[in-house]
């Protein structure tokens, strides 16, 4: 009989070791699932080399949204930097202190290649460009960033720097505020460009995971004598940061902002087009802020790129988006919870938090739409196991169900949308003005709506014509006023724009007009589809609907432009016909006006008077041909004028022109400053100065 205890031994001892708890920290948890945070997609080539996708995209988009939060939080209009500096392979061994390797064993590389292998590469290089060639011989665009990846290459290298004149970061509060995962300022119920608390920490994350390089920041808050420099990464497993140095320098410019800069692996070429129109539709939904966006080449001098306003090319581009107005959205506003929209965690985590003592005062104080008469129904309803005055703290686990329960069950009133901050028509239509020069635009807010106990607004715009807009329905996204540019099929917006408006029925052809369609939704909760953030999925009705409501407003305010256009049209070609037969009537009235006149007196008198002076002007020449042809064409204009006033009477189109318009004051420093402010326009009057 064979003992196999020993073996039940080892087995054990196994057993044990495979159960041990393991934990997490949520930096690490992020770094292994980077798709949350938009670090996914890495593109792969044709020989399946994989390279750093959607990372330099997402990591620009992060940096600019924070930066953007920074200026506006304190009513200061935004003027945002962006750098992109992609390294050669030279500068970036420098940069990361290491020497380049001498190959001694070419087979051991993964870009080893036969000869023959060579050969064929080459050819196939050489029959490209050859292509190339006769494209651009015959007047087509190539496009020379479509170029991708030989196997084997190294991966880009790029130092991304942002740049901000917002608020600053406070010296010891750095730190943790970069260093730290989901910690951060934006947390609460408020319409917010972030909501996780990464951003910039997830750039650090995929900085340490793809090339090992710290954060670099700059930073200095208003009447601040320093200005703070800190250089740090963060520690993956323990989710702490890691400071290298953290130190206070002179501040003798009385710079207020903050400036950061990390260094990761990233694919150009393929984002170019997403991180350029990501720039541009930004600039479009904030056209009160500034944007500068630079790419630096590998080989680009930086000194002769500063000198120059703007270069595009296939290695450098600098873009500068100017301001185009000083008229910000108010800032969105912290809310309460609205009791339809608040889950048993929720709940008990108010509880915990709460500064009032008495039930009652909890229920009015935690969540809006509960006033003293309703929250005292309320707590009636919940039976006699509550009461008014008892402590919020002492509810048991059982007695918050029934809270719970009663909240889904009961009806409140819907809450307003006076917490969120849309970008307003103004801005909107003046940003779709600034970037897209369309021939024709309108725009519309619609009244907050309510999903899920969250209030959101949706506004629209759709604009006719163009420059840079292709023939069709060209959609443009925003989620509380950033541009969303992928997974764009599934998004209410597009399907919408494509499947529920009926183009044709307002004049507009969908396939041949240049269509530009935008809509922005503000929310203090948007339901993003996937972990993504890129789109909100069709299926939420109440936006759906809301969205449809907006562009059918839109337009019907393009309809009634086109008509009056064709109109215009119309009468232009009426009065260019009638003009071209003057000449000819002219001459005939007047041929006849002379034959009368050469007559006999006597036969003149039976004409009356009138006609007999008028007859006696044509004998003695002070009516002539050339005073004919005047009264006939000024007939015409007359005519016309009264046709076109009728016109505009009957179709209202005189009522529509006038708009409502509303005075407030603006900055107090500015004595008697007016502002008129319309959808269409703002006018500011100033005196004293």
């Amino acid at each position: 009989m064979v003992d196999d205890k020993p073996a039940k031994g080892k087995a054990g001892k196994a057993s044990t070791k495979d159960s041990v708890l393991k934990q997490k920290s949520p930096a690490e948890f992020f770094s292994e699932n980077k798709n949350i945070a938009g670090f996914d997609n890495v593109s792969v080539s044709v020989d399946g080399f994989g390279t750093p996708g959607k990372s330099l995209y997402t990591t620009v988009r992060e940096l600019v949204e924070n930066a953007l939060d920074s200026a506006e939080s304190i009513a200061e209009l935004p003027a945002i930097e962006v750098t992109i500096e992609e390294y050669t392979k030279a500068k970036a061994d420098e940069v990361f202190g290491i020497k380049t390797l001498e190959r001694k064993d070419e087979k051991l590389y993964d870009d080893y290649e036969t000869e023959k292998a060579r050969e064929k590469r080459l050819a196939k290089e050489a029959k490209d460009q050859e292509k190339q060639a006769k494209a651009l011989a015959a007047g087509k665009k190539v496009n020379p960033s479509d170029a991708k990846l030989v196997k084997g290459r190294d991966t880009p290298v790029f130092k991304v720097t942002c740049k901000d004149n917002g608020k600053g970061m406070p010296h010891d509060d750095i730190p943790n505020m970069l260093g730290r995962v989901l910690s951060g300022t934006k947390y609460g119920l408020k319409q917010t460009r972030g909501k996780f608390g990464l951003g910039a920490k997830m750039a650090l994350i995929w900085a340490k995971m793809s090339t090992g390089q710290p954060i670099d920041i700059w930073s200095s808050t208003e009447g601040q004598s320093f200005t703070t420099y800190c250089r740090l990464d963060i520690d993956i497993h323990k989710n702490v940061p890691h400071v290298h140095v953290h130190e206070k320098r002179p501040n003798t410019e009385k710079w207020r902002g903050a400036e950061l800069q990390v260094t990761i692996a990233g694919n150009w070429s393929t984002y170019r087009s997403k991180i350029i129109n990501y720039m541009r539709q930004m600039a479009v939904i904030t056209p009160y802020a500034q944007f500068i966006f630079r790419y630096i080449g590998p080989t680009a001098d930086l000194r002769l790129l500063l000198t120059k306003a703007a270069i595009s090319s296939s290695k450098n581009v600098t873009i500068r988006f100017a301001r185009r107005t000083d008229v910000m959205p108010a800032a969105p506003q912290e809310t309460r919870f609205h009791p339809s929209a608040v889950d048993l965690l929720l709940i008990k985590r108010l509880i915990a938090e709460t500064t009032k003592t008495q039930f009652i005062q909890f229920l009015q104080q935690e969540f809006v739409g509960i006033n003293k008469p309703l929250a005292q129904r309320l707590i009636e309803e919940l039976g006699p196991e509550f009461n008014q005055k008892m402590s919020v703290k002492s509810l048991t686990g059982q007695q918050i169900l029934c809270l719970h329960q009663l909240f889904r069950q009961a009806k409140f009133d819907d809450p307003d949308g006076d917490c969120l901050s849309p970008a307003g028509e103004y801005n909107l239509r003046l940003g779709i003005m600034k970037e897209l020069h369309p021939d024709m635009v309108a725009t519309y807010q619609g009244s907050p709506q309510v999903f899920e106990g969250h209030p959101f607004i949706v506004e629209a715009g759709v604009s006719l014509g163009g420059k840079d807009v292709k023939p069709g329905v060209n959609v443009f996204r925003f989620a509380n006023r950033i541009p969303l540019l992928f997974e764009q099929g599934g998004d209410v917006v597009t399907r919408t724009a494509m499947k529920r408006i009926n183009w044709n029925s307002y004049k507009i052809n969908q396939a041949q007009d240049k269509i530009g369609v935008f809509v922005s939704i503000v929310s203090t909760k948007i339901p993003f589809k996937g972990t993504g953030k890129e789109y909100i999925g069709d299926d939420v009705t109440e936006m759906a609907t809301a969205v449809k409501s907006a562009l059918q407003q839109c337009c019907i305010q393009l309809k009634g432009k086109i008509v009056r256009q064709q109109q215009a049209r119309d009468r232009q070609l009426r009065k260019r016909s009638l003009a071209k037969y003057i000449p000819d009537v002219s001459r005939a009235i007047y041929d006849v006006l002379s034959i009368i006149a050469e007559g006999q007196k006597a036969k003149r008198a039976r004409y009356g008077d009138t006609y007999v002076d008028m007859l006696n002007k044509v004998a003695l020449q002070a009516i002539t041909e050339a005073t004919v042809k005047q009264k006939l064409t000024q007939h015409v204009e007359q005519v016309d004028a009264e046709m076109a006033l009728e016109y505009a009477i009957q179709t209202g189109m005189v009522d529509t022109a006038r708009e409502t318009v509303y005075l407030r004051t603006s900055d107090r420093n500015r004595p008697c400053a007016i502002e008129l402010h319309s959808p269409v326009c703002v006018i500011k009057l100033f005196s004293g100065f």
